[in-house]
């Protein structure tokens, strides 16, 4: 799978253990930067990351910062992206089953290195259920157009 990695400075460390993590499975990996420890804004990596999501660049991309929620914040500004800041596996999992999650969002400050593995795993790994969640997926779609979504009229309504 090719994936996206971005980091601001307190991710840094972090996002060169996970992108190691994933070269080494076999995933092609992107680097939107930071390239080191110097202070930076999450806004640019994060917002480089899932911009190429959305374009189709790359498939997935996985963001870290301090709290993970600066990074969240910025991709979900971006059409197309659904991010999830996820701090264990259940989380991992179900943003993937249900929500179709296309952007991972770590806190690298909270997280061990461990634990940032098994979510990162789990995250990959794990499938979109589609069903009764595509049509909420497809209301967020709504959403990002300025639509209300209910008003939708799909599948399963």
């Amino acid at each position: 799978m090719r994936i996206a990695v971005a980091a601001d400075h307190r991710g840094y460390v972090a996002k060169e253990k996970v992108a190691l993590m994933l070269s080494e499975q076999g995933h092609e990996i992107i680097d939107m930067g930071t390239n080191s420890a110097r202070s930076c804004d999450y806004t640019d990596t994060g917002y480089a990351a899932a911009k190429a999501v959305a374009d189709g660049s790359v498939e997935r991309a996985i963001l870290l910062c301090g709290s993970g929620i600066g990074m969240s914040i910025a991709a979900n500004k971006v059409h197309g992206v659904r991010a999830a800041l996820c701090g264990d596996e259940l989380t991992a999992q179900m943003s993937r089953r249900h929500n179709n999650a296309n952007v991972l969002c770590l806190a690298a400050d909270l997280l061990s290195e461990e634990l940032m593995r098994r979510i990162v795993e789990v995250w990959l790994e794990t499938d979109f259920e589609t069903g009764r969640h595509q049509r909420r997926v497809d209301k967020l779609t709504m959403i990002e157009r300025g639509e209300d979504p209910s008003t939708y009229n799909g599948p399963d309504k």
